[in-house]
């Protein structure tokens, strides 16, 4: 005899509750014992730059957002490299210490700066700054 009456019903069930907070707390534990590296392909000591660092006797050049040239001021009529070299030349003669400031206009194209660029290296003018404005 079976006293026993069988249920369809009583099938075993898994708990998920449990799991899932344990898989929780071992997941709070590996991201607090993890330490996040940075790892460096290259190693980079940046430049410093200060403000109020002035060079009294820089050449300043200005582009405009059209290309026209300005030296010290001064509107430069030729727009080649070997013109701009020049003038930058015999602007640099009185100097010892020869800093070129750059002033372009945020419209400015990039091969208006790059001939800047390039005349003042045929110049042997190696101190090239770039002039920014802060943000108001």
């Amino acid at each position: 005899m079976n006293f026993r009456s069988r249920h369809a019903d009583d099938e075993p069930e898994i708990n998920l509750i449990p799991l899932i907070d344990v898989l929780l707390v071992i997941l709070i534990f590996l991201a607090a014992t993890t330490s996040f590296t940075r790892f460096n392909q290259i190693k980079v000591a940046l430049p410093e730059a200060h403000a109020d660092a002035v060079e009294p006797d820089a050449l300043n050049i200005a582009i405009s957002q059209e290309g026209l040239y300005a030296l010290n001021g001064q509107l430069l009529s030729d727009n080649t490299t070997q013109d701009l070299a020049q003038a930058l030349r015999s602007s640099a003669e009185d100097l010892k210490e020869v800093v070129l400031v750059i002033n372009a206009d945020a419209q400015t194209s990039h091969e208006s700066v790059v001939r800047v660029m390039e005349a003042a290296r045929i110049a042997g003018i190696s101190r090239v700054n770039f002039a920014t404005q802060s943000p108001p």
